[in-house]
């Protein structure tokens, strides 16, 4: 019998294996029933045993050996995607999954050599492409299920910081107009002054993490351009950051036509990131300058401090906030936004959102220069 037959003649054996194992898979299998445990596995099984029977050549082969599916044609989820994704919403680990494959494997390799007996060079034919064939559903099930587990995440990362908001606002609310009344003594007021500031801060931070989730499932950062004055919005936010460092000095340099079609809040939100990134990371007692200039069709603004060069290493893939998570950053106390690491991730993806580009140029002996490319006006409809 070949294992193709074998699989169809035998799978309710084989799926009656691969449910006692996946209930050992505690505790999320604790509370599943017969169907939940089997999920997906008997149409896995029917696709693997129509894999097995369907002639495949040396350059097909060769492809699945690498853990490339072939081309179906269809944009539908595979037996395998789905399990991964069952598997992720259910509760079991990644490790678990696997195992399941493992167990599987050993069960149909187990229970068919026992009855074959002596096997025939067809046989080793169809171990090879049973096992190129589990590998590649294995492939699947896991890419879906670090998918699902990443989106959830994120979902959920999004859920909490939209839950913060309200009860942050009230904190920082609150703070201000006690301080507002002009009533406190101290120590009090020095006490109040700080609520104020760390929940303004926080509240920054959870700003950020929402544009972080939201831009990562998917819906990008909202735009919604109005005519704007930039020299102005840049003023606001040097203004704004010089307030809270007065210890270091920023020159603002905006000479030339400053109006154009932008998100007046989310640009100043891009600013102020990448300006108080300059104050954090500029060497103590020198000058962050920021210019503006512009033709009749776009804008660069020019973002400078002098300090430690950024490496080469880091340099790249810089507004990458998985990467940039990976060397610790020292807070700044007082500081313009939170410290999530997100500042420079955020500032890209809405200068993107305006169709612009931020380029970056660290070298020794002349600082690092981030420089915002901006169009004035949102492109035609079929245009850039």
């Amino acid at each position: 019998m070949r294992l193709y037959e074998f699989l169809l003649t035998n799978r309710e054996q084989i799926l009656m294996e691969w449910e006692t194992f996946a209930r050992s898979c505690a505790p999320a299998s604790a509370t599943m029933d017969v169907e939940a445990l089997r999920d997906h596995a008997s149409e896995m099984l029917r696709v693997i045993a129509a894999d097995l029977k369907t002639s495949q050549d040396t350059h097909e082969q060769s492809e699945k050996s690498k853990g490339h599916a072939p081309a179906t044609g269809s944009t539908e989820t595979t037996a395998a995607e789905e399990h991964g994704a069952g598997r992720a919403e259910s509760g079991f680990t990644v490790e678990q999954m696997v195992a399941e494959y493992r167990a599987l494997r050993a069960s149909v390799l187990r229970l068919w050599t026992r009855e074959q007996g002596e096997l025939k060079s067809a046989d080793i034919e169809d171990l090879t492409r049973f096992n190129e064939a589990i590998d590649q559903a294995l492939a699947e099930s896991v890419a879906e299920f670090n998918e699902n587990v990443k989106n959830a995440k994120e979902m959920f990362l999004g859920i909490l910081g939209h839950d913060l908001r309200t009860p942050l606002g009230a904190i920082y609310t609150s703070a201000r107009f006690m301080l507002d009344t002009g009533e406190l003594d101290e120590p009090h007021r020095t006490l109040t002054e700080r609520i104020a500031g760390s929940s303004k801060r926080t509240v920054a931070m959870v700003g950020d993490l929402l544009d972080f989730t939201r831009s990562r499932l998917g819906g990008g950062i909202p735009i919604v351009r109005k005519k704007v004055n930039l020299g102005k919005v840049l003023h606001d936010v040097t203004d704004e950051i010089s307030a809270a460092h007065p210890e270091r000095k920023i020159v603002v340099d905006t000479r030339e036509e400053e109006e154009g079609e932008w998100d007046a809040a989310r640009m100043s939100q891009a600013l102020t990131n990448l300006i108080g990134n300059a104050v954090e990371h500029g060497a103590p007692g020198t000058i962050v300058t920021v210019e503006l200039r512009g033709d009749d069709e776009n804008v660069a603004i020019t973002i400078h401090n002098r300090g430690a060069v950024i490496p080469a290493d880091r340099l790249n893939g810089i507004f990458n906030p998985m990467k940039g998570s990976a060397t610790p950053r020292k807070p700044l106390a007082g500081g313009p936004t939170g410290n999530l690491g997100l500042g420079l991730y955020i500032a890209e993806r809405i200068v993107h959102g305006h169709r612009g580009r931020i380029e970056v140029e660290s070298l020794e002996g002349r600082g690092t220069t981030f420089t915002v490319h901006l169009p004035r006006h949102e492109s035609p409809p079929g245009r850039g």
